[in-house]
């Protein structure tokens, strides 16, 4: 798996754990909690079929509370890149990393290497 390989690689991933990993003729599912060296977590689920994607990456300190957390819940229709979305502490805001690629790439500049 692409994603694995991806986690594999990053120096600045201190540890992750497959929750729940699922494949099928034409979708997979999975749930990852991904441990950074700053010891913040992200918690990682995605769903994805032939019509259908669902997804959430919530990102949050080592007091459990949110720094960030991207998803494409159909709420919030007035965001322009409804129904992708991110949750700050400033409030909901447009969104266009719509990938764990994308998002851990975010993470990544945002908190310091190891």
């Amino acid at each position: 798996m692409e994603i694995l390989r991806l986690l594999d690689q990053a120096k600045w991933i201190k540890h992750y754990e497959v929750l729940d990993y699922r494949q099928w003729q034409g979708g997979f599912y999975y749930r990852l909690k991904i441990i950074f060296y700053d010891h913040s977590v992200l918690f990682a689920r995605e769903y994805i079929d032939e019509t259908e994607r669902d997804y959430s990456f919530h990102w949050q300190d080592d007091r459990n509370q949110m720094i960030m957390r991207w998803d494409n819940a159909h709420h919030h229709f007035d965001i322009s890149t409804f129904p992708h979305h991110k949750h700050t502490q400033e409030g909901i805001f447009e969104n266009t990393e719509i990938s764990l690629k994308e998002v851990l790439k975010t993470i990544q500049t945002l908190i310091a290497s190891p």
